[in-house]
């Protein structure tokens, strides 16, 4: 069932594992393009599909971009778009519609987030889809999901993020309510789009050779990922609140503040509390019946705060990390972009990688978390400038200049 067009004629697993797979890509900004982003990085061939003129918003999300002038490229966009060529189809119009149409019939997966209920307004929903393409695995993302009261209502992340419960345990005790550092939602919500669409292909593969549809919603991902917080609350009644660093059921685990700025201690085990207790100089601690135990120490947490918060207080982080690293227990200071990305070990897992831009130069991005012993992920294209494929990908699916040149009249491509 595997499509093969254009440079996905033949797999050979070189490029990843999904190499062979193609990917129509009609989603933007965010949660969609990082689901595509991941597929492309597994070796699928990604169509990114455009709207001629503007593209996707990010890629107006300056500053910082790379290169310089018209050829600079948003850092935003460039940072879930590599691996895809690009086209610009106007899907407003018949014509373009048309032309999603036949890439859509050799797809083996398509993605989008628009507005729910809008590629059923175009005639390009998975029902309509299917009929000519039963194979087709179709991916929609939205805010809310397909059913449901709040399924037309508009979604950012910071706004799923407080309505999805995080942002009421993120942040310090008392303080206001903070945004997790990354659109989260988004991500999450990207990431299960992957997982489901990797199960939906290898259940295609396993059974009778159909597609299905499958329905994201980033409420749903912030939801499911509020894990062991949901489940406390749903087992003590007792809802959740911020904690900063510290944990509801492990102690002591969080930052502590040096003399210069902080450490990352956990101890997960209580094979760990002696070791930190040694570490320390504090055989006292180790001894005391209010500290024994986890349990114990979760219910004499402030108690035990108090001893440990002067303790790391007269240490600098660098030796706060030493001392604790040399008794075996698990610690970090807070690093920052600049301090993670020059780690060797970053470097020796190859997550950090750079990829040339014809216009923009070298770009820099993070690496694929995915590592395969015999199908590797690649980075292989550069994020494409807007419409950069579009003449190339339409030929491949079989239009002559002369076709090429009745889309370019009827505004469905650019000139």
């Amino acid at each position: 069932m595997i499509a093969m067009v254009g440079e996905a004629r033949n797999p050979s697993g070189e490029t990843g594992p999904l190499d062979g797979v193609t990917v129509l890509d009609a989603s933007r900004v965010l949660v969609g393009p990082f689901c595509t982003l991941q597929l492309g990085d597994l070796g699928a061939e990604v169509i990114k599909v455009e709207r001629p003129g503007t593209g996707d918003q990010t890629r107006t999300w300056v500053p910082p971009a790379f290169g310089e002038g018209e050829g600079a490229q948003s850092a935003y966009y460039a940072s879930v778009n590599r691996n895809k060529r690009s086209i610009e189809v106007n899907l407003a119009c018949e014509e373009g519609r048309a032309v999603f149409r036949d890439l859509a019939r050799e797809a083996d997966v398509l993605v989008e987030n628009f507005r729910v209920g809008k590629t059923a307004e175009w005639g390009l929903d998975y029902p309509d889809l299917v009929e000519e393409n039963p194979g087709l695995v179709y991916c929609g993302i939205s805010g809310y999901g397909e059913w449901g009261p709040d399924r037309d209502e508009p979604a950012y992340d910071i706004v799923m993020q407080a309505k999805g419960g995080l942002m009421s345990i993120t942040g310090v005790e008392d303080g206001p309510p903070v945004r997790i550092g990354v659109a989260l939602a988004d991500i999450g919500a990207g990431m299960y789009a992957t997982q489901a669409i990797l199960a939906a292909l290898l259940e295609r593969e396993l059974g009778d050779g159909s597609g299905q549809k499958i329905d994201i919603s980033l409420l749903d991902g912030q939801a499911a990922w509020t894990s062991y917080m949901a489940t406390n609350y749903f087992a003590s009644g007792e809802v959740p609140g911020r904690m900063g660093s510290k944990h509801p059921n492990i102690v002591p685990y969080r930052a502590f503040e040096t003399r210069d700025d902080y450490v990352v201690v956990a101890c997960s085990a209580d094979a760990f509390w002696p070791l930190l207790c040694a570490a320390l100089d504090r055989p006292d601690l180790a001894a005391d019946e209010r500290f024994e135990t986890n349990e114990k120490r979760v219910r004499n947490r402030d108690a035990l705060d108090a001893e440990l918060e002067p303790e790391f207080a007269d240490l600098t982080t660098a030796e706060a990390v030493a001392v604790l690293t040399d008794h075996d227990v698990p610690a970090s200071g807070v690093r920052d972009m600049a301090e993670l990305f020059a780690d060797p070990q970053i470097e020796a897992r190859d997550m950090r990688v750079t990829v040339d831009h014809p216009t923009a130069g070298e770009m820099t991005m993070p690496g694929s978390p995915m590592k395969f012993s015999r199908t590797p992920t690649t980075v292989r294209r550069h994020p494409p400038s807007r419409g950069e494929h579009t003449t190339a990908v339409l030929r491949e699916y079989g239009y002559a200049d002369g076709d090429l040149a009745a889309l370019r009249e009827a505004d469905a491509i650019p000139e």
